[in-house]
């Protein structure tokens, strides 16, 4: 296992003169910790050097209160700080030059997973551009992506496309932290903010999570483990569907399955589909919140054998495929809104276009929807060259 020290250790131990000795505003949730599990919140509070004076909430707020999408709530003051607290995730998603007025510099400390659609590398991309706005100060402390830096599926987001869950054409699985993620939003797509990254020390670009010895905490209420991070890139394509993505269960996204699905018949079409480094395993569930709740489903727990052989994203369009081909008439696309967008499909806003889906419905094979992506991965490849830490 190896010793990876955090960008917020960094920061405390030995670069906090990068805040220029101005007034802090900190992006933070339950997940902004130290090997020590305590929270930036309060390390900043006490550290001689760090005037704190905001703190700003993502999506599922700075304490991990709110479970559903698209909850407002006004400022107030943090309990154990006192400090104002804002949320990025309600009646605005940028901060506002109300927000900003006691702050210099923005810092964002927040664990990403390494896929397309989580909010919380937009949080900081609309951050970055109040920062230039308002002629403050950015700086972000990085953090391991939990799936490594190896590997990059999917195809671009799609021009015209463009929502909370996809502000720029990156492939669903991009292998870069939110530092460089940040140096690339400010680059290769315009934001130009005044930008530090505190990196990390002792990590190497293509270790996963458990090969560091960072602490985990949930960074949002279904993503409970490292795991669930590995089948994220294709499974959360389920939100786009009325099938259950496991969502009111111990395992979201690692178990799907829908009232009406032969979870035999579902197991033995996928394992047909030769997918690298997967077993599908028949499963049955009772969700107990939001799709189907207290409805008996059935259909598969995914379990991943070989995680460097295994491509979540077309894994994960491999099984909606195979449940609309097996049961046409039961199979519903999701119903609009999702994620603050009122006149697309779902699943188009979560694919970052209408192209997979139309595949999809075209009866296009899982091998040709994969290689209709290689084009676009390999000009990732070279996007986000110059955008890359950690050798």
């Amino acid at each position: 296992m190896k010793k990876v020290e955090l960008g917020l250790e960094v920061l405390l131990r030995e670069r906090f003169p990068v805040l220029g000795g101005g007034r802090v505003g900190l992006i933070c949730n339950p997940s902004t910790v130290d090997h020590a599990f305590e929270h930036a919140a309060d390390l900043f509070y006490r550290h001689p050097s760090i005037e704190l004076r905001a703190l700003f909430g993502p999506q599922h707020g700075i304490r991990g209160e709110t479970q559903d999408n698209m909850i407002e709530w006004e400022g107030f003051r943090d309990e154990r700080t006192g400090v104002m607290a804002w949320s990025l995730y309600g009646k605005t998603r940028q901060p506002t030059g109300e927000m900003l007025q006691d702050v210099d510099v923005l810092v964002f400390d927040l664990q990403d997973v390494g896929t397309r659609v989580y909010t919380f590398v937009y949080t900081m991309a609309l951050a970055m551009e109040a920062a230039r706005r308002y002629g403050r100060r950015m700086v972000v402390l990085d953090r391991p992506n939990p799936i490594g830096g190896r590997h990059v599926e999917g195809d671009l987001l799609q021009a015209g496309h463009e929502s909370f869950v996809g502000m720029y054409p990156i492939p669903m699985r991009h292998g870069m932290k939110a530092g460089e993620l940040a140096r690339l939003f400010k680059t290769e797509f315009g934001i130009g903010c005044e930008l530090e990254v505190v990196e990390m020390k002792g990590y190497e670009r293509d270790l996963w999570f458990d090969e560091t010895d960072a602490p985990w905490v949930i960074p949002s209420p279904n993503m409970p483990t490292p795991e669930t991070a590995a089948v994220y890139p294709g499974m959360v394509c389920f939100e786009g569907t009325k099938v259950s993505e496991g969502r009111g269960t111990t395992r979201p996204f690692e178990i799907i399955g829908a009232p009406y699905i032969d979870s035999y018949r579902l197991a033995e079409r996928l394992r047909g589909e030769d997918l690298p480094g997967v077993h599908f395993r028949p499963h049955s569930f009772l969700p107990t919140f939001q799709k189907h709740a207290g409805v008996l489903c059935h259909g598969v727990q995914l379990h991943v054998i070989d995680r460097e052989s295994f491509r979540p994203v077309i894994t994960g369009i491999a099984v909606i495929k195979a449940i609309r081909d097996l049961w046409p008439e039961a199979f519903e696309w999701q119903s609009p809104p999702y994620e603050y967008v009122w006149d697309r499909l779902p699943f188009d806003v979560i694919a970052g276009g209408t192209r997979l889906r139309e595949q999809i419905e075209g009866g296009l094979t899982i091998g040709e929807i994969s290689a209709s992506w290689r084009a676009d991965e390999d000009r990732f490849r070279e996007v986000r060259r110059d955008s890359l830490l950690y050798g």
